[in-house]
């Protein structure tokens, strides 16, 4: 390969990456700081935490239902076209969301525009078109840049919402967020084509239908979505709950969103350690490890004082594993079925997590507003944990070659 040719095939892995954790960053980040309008939308509507919860929870469910169908339709007709509506349609949930002043209104601003766009735009459609671009070899650490890029956009966006809240008011704040979301819409341009193109010349590419046939009858493609289950409660009750439950410890509202931002940076450096990692140690290893450290956290912070250093020390630890099983979960499912219908497989697994979600979502609001304490929630999460570190040791995954993993 000439210096030229090389120089052009690093400038395009770069601008995939840049194209794909921009992306992520601008539609995970808006939607990782809503938790913080949580309260001053309480305090305007006067719907009450319980019925607001309903509406951030649907979000997480109808996240997770819009990936297959968004997956399938950039297999089919392209990763750019789904991209693009999918953000117009995070900025366009997120603005109106101030006008709304009913339970169904928010469900609809929410949990269906917001939600729906950014499941449009999100891992399932990122993490396969990054494949799809990336040779073989670089695909574990380019999908755990493109998984920091969300937990960056997390990590800036949570002070900047802060600031925007403080400075002009909730509703004028939430309303910039969503104007923020168009600056990823040239990545969709970036991002464009489908799956046939990845699959090698002469080779039949299996149908949607077939290749889920053949996923939902694989018996480690279901423990993996049976873990990744677990990490949607997870994710979903931080992002949703934190907020409260920093409230909860009588601490003020910059720690909670410094706790967001926390959480965030931390996952840059869990996320690109795992990208790092998934050529080098077994997938379903790592994965095993995450979810038994989430358990191992919760425990120590239940136990600990409710001091504000000891609440963002607590948000590091759980940045370090947030979204890291993401890179993993994605390239197991890659390593299982190819890369051709990657995105619709994908998509299947983040439905599963966004059940897991809404569970997540939903039960933190109802369970504080029947015992005044999150307490339970943690209980749950620590099991739910504990169950997901020991469903993927079955899993079915060849040992990894050292000498291959360079």
């Amino acid at each position: 390969m000439t210096d030229a040719a090389a120089d052009r095939k690093r400038a395009m892995f770069w601008l995939v990456l840049l194209a794909a954790a921009g992306t992520f960053a601008l539609t995970m980040g808006t939607r990782q700081t809503m938790g913080l309008f949580m309260s001053p939308m309480n305090t305007s509507t006067g719907l009450g935490v319980g019925s607001i919860s309903l509406a951030f929870a649907f979000g997480q469910l109808w996240w997770g239902l819009t990936q297959p169908f968004a997956g399938a339709f950039a297999d089919k007709i392209g990763a750019g076209r789904v991209l693009f509506i999918g953000a117009v349609l995070v900025a366009l949930g997120t603005f109106i969301t101030p006008y709304m002043t009913t339970t169904l209104g928010l469900i609809f601003s929410i949990g269906v525009l917001s939600a729906g766009g950014a499941g449009m735009a999100g891992p399932a459609v990122l993490m396969a078109a990054t494949t799809r671009l990336i040779p073989p070899e670089r695909r574990g650490l380019a999908t755990g840049i493109v998984n920091a890029g969300g937990s960056f956009g997390q990590f800036i966006m949570a002070p900047i919402a802060g600031w925007l809240m403080v400075s002009m008011g909730w509703s004028s704040a939430m309303q910039v967020l969503g104007l923020v979301v168009l600056l990823c819409l040239p990545g969709a341009f970036l991002l464009r084509g489908n799956s046939l193109q990845s699959a090698p010349a002469g080779q039949k590419v299996v149908g949607t239908g077939e290749a889920i046939r053949t996923a939902l009858r694989n018996r480690s493609f279901l423990l993996l979505a049976a873990g990744f289950f677990v990490c949607g409660f997870h994710v979903a009750f931080l992002a949703t709950h934190l907020p409260g439950v920093i409230a909860a410890c009588g601490l003020p509202v910059q720690y909670a969103a410094w706790s967001l931002a926390m959480l965030g940076l931390f996952n840059i450096v869990g996320s690109v350690s795992i990208g790092w990692a998934v050529g080098r140690w077994r997938m379903k290893s790592l994965l095993s490890m995450l979810y038994a450290a989430r358990a191992l956290a919760v425990l120590v912070f239940l136990l600990s004082p409710k001091t504000g250093p000891v609440v963002l020390i607590f948000a590091a630890v759980m940045g370090v594993t947030f979204l890291s099983t993401v890179p993993p979960t994605a390239g197991l499912v890659a390593k299982f079925f190819g890369t051709a219908n990657m995105a619709t497989l994908f998509g299947i697994v983040m439905l599963t997590h966004q059940v897991g979600g809404f569970l997540g979502a939903y039960l933190g609001g109802q369970i504080f507003q029947a015992t005044g304490s999150y307490d339970w929630v943690w209980y749950i999460d620590i099991v739910l944990a504990v169950g997901a570190a020991l469903v993927h040791m079955p899993i079915q995954e060849a040992k990894v070659v050292r000498g291959a993993a360079a």
